[in-house]
């Protein structure tokens, strides 16, 4: 059965129209989001609500507490574990979110690196520590320019893995990451890209960003307090922001104009990234207000 794929930048409206959708071809959910993983992070990540998911059954959220690594093939194991069993029971799995690194793995498989090395690892967390993670940031945009604008700036995981494999081999990660490039695919799959107007997105993003302060995003991150401000959860844009905040860095109406840049910032990239892919076909929902009839008109047609 080929999978059906909705992938876009934050804030696109991506979770509404991939439960319209799910309910008109009998489908469910498959995550494709890094954030929403983690158990206890609901309101900064923009998570389906409780009604949503007794609407739509979502999959592979909230599968490990913030303080538990998490890597991309773990989740790649999640994913086709979740897709076989929607499957299994004669639904649509139908993947929606906008990480492009979870896309590629599941769409594409996991590129080739090196194994991990500890002693370097911690030589760059002890770095980190020391400097800040913007230090070890900033050596990445020397040495892989290209990575550098697909790794959030806060990201220490992946800022930290692509600094190894360059040490390591003596390779941009991402040049490596080309191994995708003509590989076969792991699953049939259409993927249509939601995106609109910059200035509609953006404005769109501010006032996600508005709702989730009235719904007690602040509260929540209070919640958070007792994590590591190191681990990757705890460096997510929407709660780093108010971290500082919390330890007096700034005030709050500072951290939420940082918290709308930053996420203006990720959408910008995630854009970046899925705009490389030509497999994806791309709707201006600005223009196409039928989007839902469109999708599913092609890929119910791609499936007979």
């Amino acid at each position: 059965m080929k999978l059906l794929c909705i992938i876009g930048p934050t804030a696109v409206g991506k979770t509404e129209i991939a439960i319209n959708i799910a309910l008109r071809i009998n489908g469910e959910i498959v995550s494709v989001d890094s954030r929403q993983i983690y158990r206890k992070m609901d309101i900064g990540t923009a998570k389906p609500t409780p009604e949503q998911i007794d609407i739509v059954p979502h999959h592979v959220i909230d599968c490990v507490d913030p303080d538990e690594y998490f890597s991309v093939a773990d989740y790649q194991k999640l994913a086709d574990k979740a897709i076989k069993d929607i499957q299994n029971r004669g639904k649509v799995p139908i993947l929606v979110g906008g990480s492009g690194m979870y896309f590629r793995a599941v769409v594409d498989g996991l590129f080739k690196g090196p194994e991990a090395d500890k002693d370097f690892r911690d030589k760059l967390k002890a770095e980190a520590e020391k400097k800040g993670i913007e230090y070890l940031y900033e050596k990445l945009k020397v040495i892989d320019p290209q990575a550098s604008k697909n790794i959030h700036h806060n990201d220490l995981t992946r800022i930290i893995r692509a600094l190894e494999v360059f040490e390591l081999l003596g390779i941009r990660i991402s040049e490596l990451q080309t191994q995708w490039n003509g590989s076969k695919t792991r699953y049939d799959f259409i993927a249509f890209g939601l995106n609109r107007p910059r200035k509609e997105l953006y404005e769109r993003i501010e006032a996600r960003v508005d709702k989730m302060i009235d719904n007690g995003l602040l509260d929540e991150v209070r919640s958070l307090s007792n994590y590591r401000r190191d681990l990757p959860a705890m460096n997510c844009f929407g709660y780093k922001e108010f971290f500082d905040y919390l330890d007096g860095k700034y005030d709050l109406k500072e951290a939420i104009r940082l918290l709308k840049q930053n996420t203006r910032r990720f959408a910008k990239r995630q854009l970046t990234w899925f705009k490389k892919d030509i497999r994806i076909r791309w709707i201006d929902l600005s223009e196409n207000p039928s989007v839902e009839d469109i999708i599913i008109k092609e890929f119910e047609g791609g499936i007979l």
